[in-house]
Protein backbone atom coordinates (compact mmCIF):
# COMPACT_ATOMS: atom_id res chain seq x y z
CA UNK A 1 0.00 0.00 0.00
CA UNK A 2 1.39 3.39 -0.98
CA UNK A 3 0.28 6.98 -0.30
CA UNK A 4 0.59 9.77 -2.88
CA UNK A 5 0.00 13.45 -2.08
CA UNK A 6 -0.50 16.49 -4.30
CA UNK A 7 -0.42 19.55 -2.05
CA UNK A 8 -0.78 23.29 -2.33
CA UNK A 9 -0.91 25.88 0.40
CA UNK A 10 -4.72 25.63 0.53
CA UNK A 11 -5.51 21.91 0.21
CA UNK A 12 -3.87 18.50 -0.10
CA UNK A 13 -5.18 15.60 -2.17
CA UNK A 14 -4.09 12.21 -0.72
CA UNK A 15 -4.56 8.93 -2.61
CA UNK A 16 -4.09 5.48 -1.09
CA UNK A 17 -3.07 2.98 -3.77
CA UNK A 18 -2.99 -0.82 -3.42
CA UNK A 19 -1.57 -3.00 -6.23
CA UNK A 20 -1.92 -0.17 -8.72
CA UNK A 21 -5.55 0.58 -7.82
CA UNK A 22 -6.84 3.68 -6.07
CA UNK A 23 -8.70 2.48 -2.95
CA UNK A 24 -9.25 5.75 -1.07
CA UNK A 25 -9.02 9.49 -1.68
CA UNK A 26 -8.65 11.90 1.26
CA UNK A 27 -8.67 15.69 1.41
CA UNK A 28 -6.95 17.76 4.10
CA UNK A 29 -5.74 21.33 4.51
CA UNK A 30 -2.72 22.37 2.51
CA UNK A 31 0.75 21.54 3.78
CA UNK A 32 3.59 23.90 2.94
CA UNK A 33 6.88 23.53 4.87
CA UNK A 34 7.88 27.03 3.77
CA UNK A 35 5.12 28.49 5.96
CA UNK A 36 4.53 25.70 8.52
CA UNK A 37 6.79 24.26 11.18
CA UNK A 38 7.52 20.56 11.50
CA UNK A 39 5.25 20.46 14.56
CA UNK A 40 2.37 22.13 12.66
CA UNK A 41 2.67 19.63 9.81
CA UNK A 42 2.85 16.71 12.22
CA UNK A 43 -0.30 17.95 14.00
CA UNK A 44 -2.21 18.25 10.71
CA UNK A 45 -1.18 14.75 9.62
CA UNK A 46 -2.05 13.20 12.97
CA UNK A 47 -5.43 14.90 13.39
CA UNK A 48 -6.74 15.16 9.82
CA UNK A 49 -5.09 12.39 7.81
CA UNK A 50 -4.19 9.48 10.08
CA UNK A 51 -7.77 8.69 11.27
CA UNK A 52 -8.93 8.44 7.65
CA UNK A 53 -6.22 6.04 6.44
CA UNK A 54 -7.11 2.36 5.93
CA UNK A 55 -5.67 -0.07 8.46
CA UNK A 56 -2.21 -1.41 7.69
CA UNK A 57 1.30 -0.20 6.98
CA UNK A 58 2.34 2.12 4.16
CA UNK A 59 5.12 0.73 1.97
CA UNK A 60 5.96 4.19 0.65
CA UNK A 61 4.82 7.83 0.72
CA UNK A 62 5.33 10.15 -2.26
CA UNK A 63 4.61 13.78 -1.40
CA UNK A 64 4.60 16.58 -3.99
CA UNK A 65 3.92 20.08 -2.76
CA UNK A 66 4.33 23.82 -2.93
CA UNK A 67 7.24 25.05 -0.84
CA UNK A 68 8.84 21.60 -0.82
CA UNK A 69 12.37 22.70 -1.77
CA UNK A 70 15.49 20.61 -1.23
CA UNK A 71 16.07 22.61 1.96
CA UNK A 72 12.55 22.07 3.33
CA UNK A 73 11.97 18.46 2.19
CA UNK A 74 13.66 16.91 5.29
CA UNK A 75 11.16 18.75 7.52
CA UNK A 76 8.30 17.11 5.69
CA UNK A 77 9.90 13.67 5.64
CA UNK A 78 10.45 13.76 9.41
CA UNK A 79 6.87 14.91 10.05
CA UNK A 80 5.50 12.07 7.92
CA UNK A 81 7.77 9.48 9.53
CA UNK A 82 6.69 10.59 13.02
CA UNK A 83 2.97 10.71 12.20
CA UNK A 84 2.13 7.89 9.78
CA UNK A 85 2.71 4.08 9.81
CA UNK A 86 5.35 4.04 7.06
CA UNK A 87 7.72 1.07 6.77
CA UNK A 88 9.36 2.06 3.47
CA UNK A 89 10.57 5.13 1.60
CA UNK A 90 9.31 8.66 2.17
CA UNK A 91 9.96 10.99 -0.76
CA UNK A 92 9.16 14.72 -0.66
CA UNK A 93 9.42 16.74 -3.87
CA UNK A 94 8.24 20.01 -5.41
CA UNK A 95 4.83 20.51 -6.97
CA UNK A 96 6.67 21.21 -10.23
CA UNK A 97 8.14 17.70 -10.27
CA UNK A 98 4.71 16.33 -9.39
CA UNK A 99 3.21 18.15 -12.35
CA UNK A 100 5.98 16.86 -14.64
CA UNK A 101 5.61 13.23 -13.58
CA UNK A 102 1.83 13.49 -13.64
CA UNK A 103 1.75 14.96 -17.16
CA UNK A 104 4.69 13.23 -18.84
CA UNK A 105 5.24 9.99 -16.94
CA UNK A 106 8.62 8.76 -18.16
CA UNK A 107 8.65 10.86 -21.35
CA UNK A 108 10.64 14.05 -21.92
CA UNK A 109 8.69 17.25 -22.25
CA UNK A 110 8.04 20.87 -21.28
CA UNK A 111 5.68 21.19 -18.34
CA UNK A 112 3.80 24.28 -17.16
CA UNK A 113 1.73 25.06 -14.08
CA UNK A 114 -0.94 27.76 -14.23
CA UNK A 115 -2.68 28.00 -10.86
CA UNK A 116 -2.48 30.61 -8.10
CA UNK A 117 1.11 31.01 -9.30
CA UNK A 118 2.79 29.86 -12.51
CA UNK A 119 5.91 27.84 -13.23
CA UNK A 120 7.54 25.82 -15.98
CA UNK A 121 10.36 23.35 -16.58
CA UNK A 122 12.00 20.95 -18.99
CA UNK A 123 11.67 17.38 -17.71
CA UNK A 124 13.91 14.51 -18.87
CA UNK A 125 11.49 11.72 -18.03
CA UNK A 126 12.61 11.37 -14.40
CA UNK A 127 13.78 14.74 -13.08
CA UNK A 128 13.62 18.48 -13.82
CA UNK A 129 16.76 19.51 -15.69
CA UNK A 130 15.92 23.13 -16.56
CA UNK A 131 13.68 25.74 -14.94
CA UNK A 132 12.97 29.39 -15.75
CA UNK A 133 12.39 31.05 -12.38
CA UNK A 134 8.75 32.17 -12.07
CA UNK A 135 9.82 35.15 -9.87
CA UNK A 136 6.48 35.46 -8.08
CA UNK A 137 3.45 37.57 -8.88
CA UNK A 138 5.21 40.96 -8.65
CA UNK A 139 8.09 40.25 -11.05
CA UNK A 140 6.70 37.26 -12.96
CA UNK A 141 4.06 34.54 -12.57
CA UNK A 142 2.58 35.49 -15.93
CA UNK A 143 -0.70 33.68 -16.65
CA UNK A 144 -1.32 32.82 -12.99
CA UNK A 145 -4.47 33.45 -10.99
CA UNK A 146 -2.61 36.02 -8.88
CA UNK A 147 -1.43 37.98 -11.92
CA UNK A 148 -4.81 37.74 -13.65
CA UNK A 149 -6.38 39.11 -10.47
CA UNK A 150 -3.76 41.85 -10.29
CA UNK A 151 -4.37 42.91 -13.89
CA UNK A 152 -8.14 42.81 -13.38
CA UNK A 153 -8.00 44.98 -10.25
CA UNK A 154 -5.65 47.44 -11.93
CA UNK A 155 -8.01 47.87 -14.88
CA UNK A 156 -11.06 48.08 -12.62
CA UNK A 157 -9.59 50.77 -10.36
CA UNK A 158 -8.09 52.75 -13.24
CA UNK A 159 -11.45 52.75 -15.07
CA UNK A 160 -10.19 50.77 -18.05
CA UNK A 161 -13.30 48.56 -18.04
CA UNK A 162 -16.99 49.56 -18.33
CA UNK A 163 -18.42 51.36 -15.28
CA UNK A 164 -21.15 48.77 -14.74
CA UNK A 165 -18.51 46.03 -14.62
CA UNK A 166 -16.60 47.94 -11.94
CA UNK A 167 -19.78 48.34 -9.90
CA UNK A 168 -20.62 44.64 -10.26
CA UNK A 169 -17.07 43.61 -9.27
CA UNK A 170 -17.01 45.73 -6.09
CA UNK A 171 -20.50 44.53 -5.13
CA UNK A 172 -19.79 40.84 -5.81
CA UNK A 173 -16.67 40.78 -3.61
CA UNK A 174 -18.00 43.35 -1.11
CA UNK A 175 -14.92 45.49 -1.54
CA UNK A 176 -14.00 49.16 -1.78
CA UNK A 177 -10.92 50.61 -3.47
CA UNK A 178 -9.21 51.40 -0.11
CA UNK A 179 -9.90 47.85 1.12
CA UNK A 180 -8.30 46.40 -2.01
CA UNK A 181 -5.22 48.57 -1.52
CA UNK A 182 -5.01 47.44 2.11
CA UNK A 183 -5.33 43.73 1.20
CA UNK A 184 -2.66 43.98 -1.51
CA UNK A 185 -0.08 46.17 0.23
CA UNK A 186 -0.58 45.64 3.96
CA UNK A 187 -2.16 42.22 4.58
CA UNK A 188 -0.44 38.79 4.31
CA UNK A 189 -0.75 36.56 1.23
CA UNK A 190 -1.75 39.21 -1.34
CA UNK A 191 -1.18 36.62 -4.09
CA UNK A 192 -3.95 34.43 -2.68
CA UNK A 193 -6.26 37.44 -2.35
CA UNK A 194 -5.67 38.50 -5.95
CA UNK A 195 -6.10 34.93 -7.22
CA UNK A 196 -9.45 34.72 -5.38
CA UNK A 197 -10.69 37.62 -7.53
CA UNK A 198 -9.68 36.05 -10.86
CA UNK A 199 -12.87 33.92 -11.27
CA UNK A 200 -14.62 37.22 -12.11
CA UNK A 201 -12.74 37.09 -15.41
CA UNK A 202 -14.21 33.69 -16.27
CA UNK A 203 -17.70 35.06 -15.59
CA UNK A 204 -17.24 37.93 -18.07
CA UNK A 205 -15.19 36.59 -20.96
CA UNK A 206 -17.73 38.06 -23.40
CA UNK A 207 -16.36 41.51 -22.48
CA UNK A 208 -13.48 42.24 -24.93
CA UNK A 209 -11.35 43.96 -22.28
CA UNK A 210 -11.64 40.98 -19.96
CA UNK A 211 -10.77 38.47 -22.64
CA UNK A 212 -7.76 40.58 -23.64
CA UNK A 213 -6.41 40.48 -20.06
CA UNK A 214 -6.45 36.67 -20.06
CA UNK A 215 -5.15 36.22 -23.61
CA UNK A 216 -2.27 38.69 -23.23
CA UNK A 217 -1.22 37.19 -19.89
CA UNK A 218 -1.04 33.71 -21.43
CA UNK A 219 0.94 35.06 -24.41
CA UNK A 220 3.36 36.72 -21.95
CA UNK A 221 3.75 33.42 -20.06
CA UNK A 222 4.58 31.58 -23.28
CA UNK A 223 7.04 34.20 -24.57
CA UNK A 224 8.81 34.86 -21.27
CA UNK A 225 8.97 31.26 -20.06
CA UNK A 226 8.10 28.47 -22.48
CA UNK A 227 10.09 29.88 -25.38
CA UNK A 228 13.30 29.59 -23.35
CA UNK A 229 13.03 25.80 -23.71
CA UNK A 230 13.30 23.78 -26.93
CA UNK A 231 9.57 24.11 -27.53
CA UNK A 232 9.75 23.13 -31.20
CA UNK A 233 11.17 19.69 -30.39
CA UNK A 234 9.16 18.65 -27.32
CA UNK A 235 5.47 18.69 -26.42
CA UNK A 236 4.27 21.42 -24.05
CA UNK A 237 1.80 20.30 -21.39
CA UNK A 238 -0.17 22.36 -18.88
CA UNK A 239 -1.68 21.68 -15.48
CA UNK A 240 -3.58 23.72 -12.91
CA UNK A 241 -6.94 25.33 -12.25
CA UNK A 242 -6.26 28.41 -14.38
CA UNK A 243 -4.96 26.43 -17.36
CA UNK A 244 -7.98 24.13 -17.19
CA UNK A 245 -10.57 26.88 -16.68
CA UNK A 246 -9.31 29.01 -19.58
CA UNK A 247 -8.07 26.21 -21.84
CA UNK A 248 -9.75 27.64 -24.96
CA UNK A 249 -8.00 31.00 -24.52
CA UNK A 250 -4.75 29.20 -23.64
CA UNK A 251 -4.98 27.31 -26.94
CA UNK A 252 -5.63 30.61 -28.72
CA UNK A 253 -2.50 32.10 -27.12
CA UNK A 254 -0.52 29.04 -28.20
CA UNK A 255 -1.75 29.41 -31.77
CA UNK A 256 -0.76 33.09 -31.84
CA UNK A 257 2.76 32.24 -30.65
CA UNK A 258 3.25 29.11 -32.76
CA UNK A 259 3.24 26.79 -29.77
CA UNK A 260 1.98 23.22 -29.89
CA UNK A 261 0.07 22.18 -26.75
CA UNK A 262 -0.38 18.61 -25.57
CA UNK A 263 -2.42 17.80 -22.47
CA UNK A 264 -4.21 20.41 -20.35
CA UNK A 265 -5.22 18.89 -16.99
CA UNK A 266 -6.57 20.22 -13.72
CA UNK A 267 -4.70 17.78 -11.45
CA UNK A 268 -1.62 15.55 -11.81
CA UNK A 269 -2.91 12.81 -9.50
CA UNK A 270 -4.07 10.28 -12.09
CA UNK A 271 -0.71 10.49 -13.84
CA UNK A 272 1.19 10.28 -10.54
CA UNK A 273 -0.61 7.07 -9.62
CA UNK A 274 0.36 5.59 -12.99
CA UNK A 275 3.95 6.84 -12.63
CA UNK A 276 4.47 5.34 -9.17
CA UNK A 277 2.84 2.01 -9.98
CA UNK A 278 4.43 1.44 -13.40
CA UNK A 279 6.79 -1.51 -13.87
CA UNK A 280 9.80 0.69 -14.60
CA UNK A 281 9.52 2.91 -11.53
CA UNK A 282 12.27 2.26 -9.01
CA UNK A 283 11.45 2.90 -5.34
Amino acid sequence: MILIADSGSTKTDWCVVLNGTLIKRIGTKGINPFFQSEEDIQRELTISLLPQLPEGKLNAVYFYGAGCTAEKAPVLRRAIADSLPVIGNIKANSDMLGAARGLCGHEKGIVCILGTGSNSCFYDGEEIVSNVSPLGFILGDEGSGAVLGKLLVGDILKNQLPAQLKEEFLKQFDLTAPEIIDRVYRQPYPNRFLASLSPFLAQHLEEPGIRTIVLNSFIAFIRRNVMQYDYTQYPVRFIGSVAYCYKEILQEAAKETGLGIGKILQSPMEGLIEYHTSANYLL
